[in-house]
């Protein structure tokens, strides 16, 4: 976990924020880590790395993404739904029309509000939390006060009134969204590796992850994904804008991998991890402990599992 901690430090402060923090909510995510491409990668620490490498040139998964790594992104970015979520709950936005209504709060709504729009906020930060609990097991950690960031940056004002926040919304979701397709196939990548024999994946213990875990990784990063794109649409819901499911199929939002390279999802949410001007500082154990008084629960579980065949890997 301190090697995660070490890299993060150093992508914070070599990233380039205000840019990134004007255009967001115009240009999405992707143009916005075009504008951070400088950063250094974070492939140079490259932590849980475990290659077998006997025939590098071989290897579907080309990213240099591990299994660790993609969970470790993951968890960070569901960690920072969770606190801008929150926030936008506990915010003056939740007072606008669209949402509570003036005088309203996430849990009463004003005669002028929209309780409904309202519900897809509440239920969206116990979805994230639910995501974020799943990652840190993976990690091997059961308390969120280990996770890598405890502390996210957003622009000042996104939580006061509605077209910051939805603009930001739209952006991390956009990104999220691009970081699970990229998850999806990394995983079949290396689940394909894996039963070639070219390279394999630790879990958090140090032991070989079955290929058949591997595949339902990406069944598991697809599942996510849907519930991303969710909340993508139900946000344009939110400010009226139509259709709000305007798209054949989601996209990648211009990120090419999960964790490593300069179009990873990592390098697109570097803006929010660290200080600068013109933002403010949201904590996430404050999220996370305020959370069960404005959330509304989720239901359905984890895809169940494909059948396993006993002469695989």
């Amino acid at each position: 976990m301190d090697a995660i901690k070490n890299v993060f430090s150093k992508t914070q402060r070599a990233a380039t924020r205000r840019s990134f923090l004007t255009k967001a909510g115009g240009l999405g995510v992707s143009a916005a880590a075009a504008l951070i491409a400088g950063t250094p990668a974070l492939a140079k620490a490259r932590p849980f790395r475990d290659w077998d490498d006997r025939d590098a040139d071989d290897r579907d998964n080309i990213s240099g993404d591990t299994a660790l790594e993609i969970f470790t992104a993951a968890l960070i970015a569901e960690d920072l739904a969770t606190t801008f979520y929150y926030n936008g709950l506990v915010g003056g936005v939740i007072m606008d029309p669209n949402l509570a209504g003036t005088g309203g709060t996430a849990t009463t709504t004003a005669a002028n509000g929209n309780e409904g729009n309202v519900e897809y906020i509440r239920a969206a930060l116990s979805e994230e939390i639910m995501h974020a609990n799943l990652l840190r097991t993976l990690i091997g950690s059961n308390n969120g006060q280990n996770d890598p960031v405890q502390t996210f940056y957003f622009p000042t004002g996104t939580f006061d009134t509605l077209g910051p926040f939805l603009g930001v919304l739209d952006a991390l979701e956009n990104a999220f969204i691009g970081a699970y397709l990229n998850a999806a196939i990394e995983f079949a990548q290396m689940a394909a590796d894996t039963k070639a024999g070219i390279a394999h994946q630790l879990d958090s213990n140090g032991k070989r992850i079955p290929s058949a875990t591997l595949e339902y990784y990406a069944q598991v990063s697809a599942a996510i994904m849907g519930v991303e794109s969710e909340h993508r649409v139900l946000g344009r819901v939110i400010s009226n804008t139509n259709p709000a499911n305007q798209l054949c199929y989601e996209q990648t939002d211009g990120l090419t991998s999960v964790y490593n390279g300069k179009s990873s999802a990592v390098i697109a949410l570097t803006p929010f991890l660290a200080p600068g001007t013109g933002l403010t500082a949201y904590s996430l154990q404050a999220a996370s402990q305020g959370a069960s008084a404005v959330s509304l629960p989720c239901s359905g579980g984890l895809p169940a599992p494909p059948p396993v065949r006993k002469d695989r890997d």
